[in-house]
């Protein structure tokens, strides 16, 4: 038999090619860039990572997105579209049971690459955040409305807010829970949340004692207090050397004498944020027994000082992923033992709760956090405390 023709021969590797490639390729490439992008940060992940996630090269992911940066915009939009294409499907007057059915089925669907939208999305140009937010302003009017239908309390818009936090929060964190278990907890949540009365609460009525931070009598600490404004304004990737050493008014190379690197002082404020936390919550349950609470001396906490340190807290959250191994462990060790506390004390006030119920419960507070205030800008200020208190505790289903 005669051997094949070059173009015969071209035209068969063509075909096996195309009956190989998956028609869905390009979701698949959003899904690994999302997960890639939720676990390492924007900066850290790579174009070779994502590929390799698919098991494409690198010149062939180019061929559907011309750059990194065009990949990340993407992905910060897919569970947005997600979640606005679902609720359009959803009557206009339906039940918000059925409203946030639709949300939270999305986002348990997308938990591996939600992450993107909450802390990176800040690398986004103008253009695209400007577009995020007016998907997202859909998103919450239209919860706002279901809420304010069945629920009408004080705040439906910070209510709204609330429960998609809520209902976010599983993106943020790997307790591993099925996805059905996932869904029917988060939406329980989120409904407590949305008949909560933020305003049923008195101002000061949880007062909280929160540790002060060292007063900066030291260039490390004063390095660091300098560093941790800069790296929430403008992101841990943008902010130079240069910029921290001017601000504390040193030269970019004497910062080496107190600091091996820059990732070294984002490393020493996660630990500060760390401990500023774990010491609130041990002076604030001293003399509590009682479970309930305990519970809602923990909300109170942890809403003040969220509130009290909110760049420092902003920073820890949003650049962990960017810190090498090495540095994350003693701050997840401390991160774990935090959890612990509150997994322990909900459990007490919910024996109906297994561990990972509870620890996805109390994850859920934490998103009602983030977003609720987000929500106030956070205005400090006994009211905005209370009210955010209420919905954490709601969250937990107390």
């Amino acid at each position: 038999m005669a051997p094949a023709s070059p173009s015969a021969r071209s035209t068969t590797t063509a075909g096996r090619a195309a009956a190989t490639r998956p028609r869905n390729r390009k979701q698949l490439i959003l899904d690994a860039a999302g997960r890639a992008f939720s676990e390492r940060g924007y900066h850290k992940a790579s174009m070779e990572e994502v590929a390799a996630g698919v098991g494409i090269t690198a010149t062939a992911l180019y061929r559907h997105f011309p750059n990194k940066y065009a990949l990340f915009a993407a992905c910060a939009h897919v569970m947005v579209d997600g979640l606005v294409a679902a609720l359009d499907e959803v009557p206009a007057e339906a039940p918000l049971a059925e409203v946030l059915t639709a949300v939270t089925r999305v986002t348990v669907a997308h938990r591996a690459s939600g992450g993107v939208y909450r802390w990176e999305a800040r690398y986004l140009d103008r253009e695209d955040r400007r577009r995020l937010k007016v998907k997202f302003g859909r998103l919450v009017d239209r919860v706002e409305e279901a809420v304010r239908r069945e629920h009408p309390l004080p705040d439906a818009r910070l209510r709204a807010t609330a429960a998609l936090g809520a209902i976010g929060s599983i993106t943020m964190h790997r307790t591993s829970i099925a996805a059905r278990r996932a869904e029917k907890l988060l939406l329980e949540s989120a409904l407590d949340v949305a008949a909560t009365d933020p305003a049923a609460g008195r101002p000061g009525a949880h007062p909280v004692e929160l540790p002060v931070p060292p007063v900066p009598r030291t260039r490390r600490a004063e390095i660091l207090a300098a560093s941790v404004p800069l790296f929430a304004r403008d992101g841990f990737a943008h902010v130079t050397n240069g910029q921290i050493a001017e601000a504390v008014g040193l030269t970019p190379s004497a910062l080496y004498r107190h600091y091996p690197g820059k990732t070294d002082i984002l490393a020493a404020a996660c630990l500060q944020a760390a401990a500023l936390l774990t010491q609130g919550v041990e002076r604030n349950l001293r003399e509590v027994s009682d479970p309930h609470d305990a519970v809602v001396a923990l909300a109170a906490t942890h809403v003040a000082y969220c509130f009290e340190y909110t760049e420092l807290n902003s920073v820890a959250e949003a650049e962990f992923a960017g810190l090498p191994a090495a540095s994350q462990r003693p701050v997840v060790l401390a991160q774990r033992e935090y959890i612990a506390v509150w997994e322990e004390q909900v459990r007490l006030a919910r024996p109906d709760l297994d561990p990972r119920q509870a620890r996805v419960l109390v994850h859920a507070g934490f998103g009602v956090v983030v977003e609720a205030g987000r929500r106030v800008r956070w205005e400090d200020g006994p009211a905005h405390r209370e009210a955010v208190t209420a919905l954490v505790v709601g969250a937990l289903g107390l």
